[in-house]
């Protein structure tokens, strides 16, 4: 017999709680859930889970499947995980066994805010479990702290005034998470610069010409090869380099330009195509903006420097 294979859908937070075995949420449109006091069959959730509302995890003990290892992260007091509005989450075994809290928001909470339009601005909000912000002792001193604030606003003063104190702490939360994955990225420099080495690996492999081009590498590939979500690849590599991805890959793209454009042998359209440009014109126009001479312009300047 099939089953289905669709994802639980949460699309209000009475649903999200009554599946967690909890009582009713205090208000319709945010909640703060607490792992040790949910009762639920993690066999429920085995296709996978996607909901309505943006989502801030806060779980100690986490102990998910996290890339390159544990002995690259130097903080293991707690973790904290970003989920946007209709993203899917598969429950691992791994992923099971832990506690913390988790901090639920409709979109219609943030609305009337300016935060609803600088939360499309928090990265992290895509980025994959294994890429999770680990905290020391006093970055999740910090943020229970904001938990704690956003619970007690919630259990114990619903008035008018809640919804901009609540707003004001999660901007802080925010906030904090901002500056926490900034130190995640110079704490993780051993990883970091194997990221970098095994990108420009993969850009040279992609662009030998003996393999054929199929197109131009997006960012979306070279993430996916290095077990990355695009925006966190971006994201480290402009914290390193002051790039982003599609930069290095511009970047790695007129290297090659220029090595093929040296060689008699091949025409500056024959260049353009075996970069995977498929029309020459495009590439032109690249190679001038990022060198501000034309392909033939350059090639003439390398004959005249012989």
């Amino acid at each position: 017999m099939k089953t289905n294979q669709s994802p639980v859908h949460f699309r209000s937070l009475s649903a999200l709680h009554e599946a967690m075995g909890l009582s009713a949420p205090k208000h319709p449109l945010i909640t703060i859930i607490n792992y040790d006091e949910t009762c639920f069959d993690p066999k429920t959730f085995e296709q996978g889970t996607k909901s309505d509302f943006y989502k801030i995890s806060f779980k100690t003990n986490f102990n998910g499947k996290i890339r390159y290892g544990q002995g690259y992260y130097d903080f293991e007091e707690g973790g904290l995980s970003f989920v946007s509005p209709g993203q899917v989450l598969i429950m691992e075994q791994e992923e099971r066994n832990y506690s913390g809290m988790s901090l639920h928001i409709h979109p219609d909470f943030i609305r009337p805010y300016s935060l609803m339009k600088k939360i499309k601005n928090y990265g992290f909000f895509s980025y994959a479990t294994s890429e999770a912000l680990y905290l020391s002792e006093n970055e999740k001193k910090a943020i229970l702290d904001v938990f704690e604030s956003i619970k007690n606003e919630l259990n114990e003063r619903i008035d008018q005034f809640s919804q901009d104190v609540i707003i004001s702490q999660i901007e802080l939360l925010l906030t904090y998470s901002n500056r926490f994955y900034n130190r995640q990225f110079i704490t993780r420099k051993a990883v970091n610069n194997d990221l970098l080495s095994r990108m420009e690996a993969l850009l040279d492999d992609y662009f030998d010409r003996e393999k054929g081009i199929k197109g131009l590498p997006t960012v979306e590939y070279i993430a996916s090869q290095l077990n990355l979500t695009p925006r966190y690849l971006s994201d480290m590599l402009r914290h390193h380099t002051g790039q982003n991805a599609q930069q290095h890959i511009h970047e790695k793209l007129i290297e090659k330009a220029k090595e093929y454009l040296s060689e008699a042998q091949l025409s500056v359209s024959e260049t353009a195509y075996q970069l995977g440009f498929e029309h020459p014109q495009s590439f032109s126009k690249l190679f001038k903006n990022k060198t501000r001479q034309t392909p033939n312009q350059y090639r003439q300047s390398l004959q005249k420097s012989e």
